[in-house]
């Protein structure tokens, strides 16, 4: 049998997401954020939201600008990256150049574009964009909580950690959601989001260094024989991290992974609560519903989507 070992080598370019399990349930969860005058609607097309929650990372494979929109590398700008960037494109690229930003990410300033685009879409009453930006926003929202979203060092390619992202945003999630607090409390008016989007990252940013110290403690306290196990996916045998390795980290980590993920429940429910309120505060029950048309070309777009070969990072898989 060929055994295929599960998140070990990451080809060229920071493309981890949080598994598709946490994305769905990320933006799903942050529905039940919402004030009254919003949640109606949201509830109404919590399906889609919580389904597209993972679009941007189809996208990837046929929109070359995509990739770099779910990462930056802060420390390839040295110390106190975060506090030096320039919050402003324009003033970034007249800095570094665009291709020089392309390469180590642009997260921080393309959640302040999306967030812009569900304002205008909420102010023109365009539910089909509505619906699309608010399921990106929250895909965006919810890399920016991830630790290895603003490393050159994503997947531990330099500290011999290979396959931590993963490790991080997918296997504990899945092993360890169920027992996960959502409770959140409600959304809240983010009173400048430009800069908010920077803090997300240098919360971020300030927690990577025990994502990469108690990951080599527990290698150093458990046996290889430990560290993995063998378990059957799509009728497919892959090696993964075993789930008392996991336990172990995730009590090191001391719940780090679930307050991420509480986070993101509440950015993404807050961004959205933003942008309606910044828009005048729409009656979203008096839109005009979906068009066949409408509903046709969401639909396309869905099915094009879907075609695309994917694997969910969960279970990402190599030949061994």
């Amino acid at each position: 049998m060929v055994f295929l070992l599960l998140l070990i080598v990451c080809p060229a370019g920071n493309i981890f997401p949080w598994g598709f399990y946490a994305h769905q349930r990320i933006n799903r969860l942050a529905v039940f954020t919402l004030p009254p005058e919003m949640i109606s609607f949201y509830k109404k097309h919590i399906l889609y939201i919580s389904e597209n929650a993972v679009n941007p990372d189809k996208r990837r494979y046929v929109v070359k600008a995509e990739g770099p929109r779910h990462f930056i590398d802060l420390d390839v700008y040295g110390d106190s990256a975060v506090y030096k960037l320039p919050r402003n494109w324009p003033d970034a690229v007249a800095k570094f150049g665009e291709d020089s930003l392309a390469k180590h990410g642009v997260l921080p300033w393309h959640l302040t574009l999306v967030k812009y685009q569900l304002t205008e879409a909420f102010k023109h009453h365009d539910v089909p964009a509505i619906l699309r930006l608010s399921a990106d926003l929250g895909h965006y929202l919810a890399d920016a909580c991830v630790p290895l979203h603003t490393t050159r060092n994503y997947n531990g390619q330099f500290t011999n950690q290979h396959g931590i992202h993963g490790f991080w945003e997918s296997r504990l999630p899945e092993l360890l959601a169920g027992n996960y607090d959502f409770f959140v409390g409600p959304a809240v008016y983010v009173d400048k989001p430009q800069q908010k989007a920077w803090d997300i990252i240098s919360r971020s940013h300030a927690a990577l260094d025990s994502v990469f110290r108690f990951e080599k403690e527990v290698a150093a306290q458990l046996p290889e024989d430990r560290k993995y196990t063998f378990e059957e996916r799509n009728n497919i045998t892959v090696k993964t991290y075993s789930k008392v390795y996991s336990t172990i980290y995730h009590q090191k980590l001391k719940g780090q992974v679930e307050r991420q993920m509480r986070y993101a429940v509440w950015l993404v429910g807050s961004f959205w609560y933003t942008c309606w309120v910044d828009a005048g505060q729409p009656d979203l029950n008096n839109l005009q519903p979906l068009t066949e048309e409408q509903k046709s070309q969401l639909e396309a777009e869905r099915q094009q989507l879907k075609k695309l070969v994917v694997p969910d990072r969960t279970h990402e898989t190599e030949a061994d």
